[in-house]
């Protein structure tokens, strides 16, 4: 059990510690999540239920779905800034521009 608070606590510290890199926070998220799941397996295993492990698998589905939705959004918004840094993700979004009134299907 042990182990599985480590591993949240460096997770945890990388997460506020740098708040720069969205990929190091989206990884840092993962480990929080599988530290959770680790201490959820040991637990089931050691009252020998197996409702802990189905549990366990669901959370690690939810966390690879959440990494591909992730990445997947992360990719996009490189594609559209240029750059994934927060710092200038903050800096853009005060700068955004307004988006044309009326809509594509809407005749002028």
């Amino acid at each position: 059990m042990t182990l599985s608070l480590v591993l949240y606590l460096i997770a945890l510290l990388g997460f506020i510690l740098n708040r720069k890199n969205i990929i190091h926070m989206l990884l840092c998220i993962e480990l929080m999540l599988l530290a959770l799941t680790l201490l959820i397996l040991i637990a089931a295993c050691q009252f020998d239920d197996i409702l802990g492990q189905i549990f366990g698998i669901f959370i690690i589905a939810i966390a690879g779905a959440e990494s591909a939705i992730g990445l997947s959004i992360i990719i996009a918004f490189y594609r559209l800034r240029g750059s994934i840094s927060i710092s200038q993700a903050v800096r853009h979004s005060s700068q955004a521009p307004l988006p044309p009134s009326g809509g594509p299907n809407l005749p002028s």
